[in-house]
């Protein structure tokens, strides 16, 4: 079955709206791929989001998300990017700013409120300023961190690393230390096994006294136990060539008299009674 509507509406007519009611404030409109992008003067923002909220034919209500872009190569590096939706008319689409370092975008959340924490997360991501946030703080970073990790221009390691200090009962701050930067590699397989022990697998080993622990199961213990000792030739079954061997003496026959007990009692027919 059909759905009664269409998973969105065409862009049918949309640029043609938003430029008859953004006039000069509207850079450029494109229609790419099926979506529509804005690009809005920067001084102008507040006023644009007003028109394309409060416009008939366009009123995109719902501000759904905010998202920061890095271009290094562009004199204004950075482009903020925001996601409307119109909820009576179910179409979206984009508006972008640009801006750098230093030039602040005028903050929408007197608009919508939730933009509050969205330009947080632009701002801590990419260091863009937003003028009258009442609240630009980090949102996503720890505290003290230096610089903003979404730039393309940001090292991918960081520049500190942070561990819990058993000796000064805190959390400490380090510079990062690359301890495998010019590790080498081979292109053995491990699933046939290399022929030496890679880093980390000692662990893997033989347990040094009877119960120490190991990460090895009882039967893979049982295993190398068994591939490790060495081969033993079966014994013969003993065997005593005479009784001396034995140290038991001399056998002696059922025939010979047995030395009288006090405690039994003879009978007259030659037996003995209890």
């Amino acid at each position: 079955m059909r759905a009664p509507a269409p998973a969105y509406t065409s862009n049918d007519g949309v640029i043609d709206a938003a430029r008859a009611a953004l006039g000069g404030m509207l850079l450029d409109a494109v229609d790419h791929v099926g979506e529509v992008a804005l690009h809005v003067r920067r001084e102008d923002l507040y006023d644009a989001m007003i028109a394309l909220r409060d416009t008939p034919g366009l009123a995109y209500q719902q501000l759904m998300e905010i998202a920061g872009v890095d271009y290094p190569d562009r004199a204004e590096r950075f482009e903020v990017v925001y996601c409307m939706l119109s909820l009576t008319r179910n179409h979206r689409l984009r508006v972008h700013v640009a801006t750098d370092e230093e030039k602040p975008v005028p903050s929408v959340t007197d608009i919508w409120p939730v933009a509050g924490w969205l330009e947080r997360e632009v701002y801590d991501m990419y260091g863009v300023l937003f003028s009258g946030n009442p609240d630009l703080r980090r949102i996503l970073t720890d505290y003290g961190f230096r610089g903003h990790p979404q730039r393309k221009d940001f090292p991918l390691t960081g520049y500190v690393e942070l561990r819990y200090s058993e000796e000064a009962k805190r959390v400490v701050y380090e510079p990062v230390q690359l301890a495998q930067d010019f590790r080498t590699f081979d292109f053995m397989s491990p699933w046939e096994g290399a022929n030496y022990v890679l880093p980390g697998d000692e662990k893997g080993a033989l347990p040094q006294a009877k119960g120490a622990q190991t990460p090895l199961s009882a039967d893979a213990i049982a295993k190398a136990g068994a591939a490790q000792s060495p081969t033993q030739a079966p014994s013969e079954p003993k065997s005593t060539e005479s009784t001396a061997q034995t140290g038991i003496g001399k056998s002696e026959s059922d025939a010979t008299p047995k030395p009288a007990s006090p405690d039994v009692i003879p009978t007259k027919g030659g037996g003995q009674n209890q």
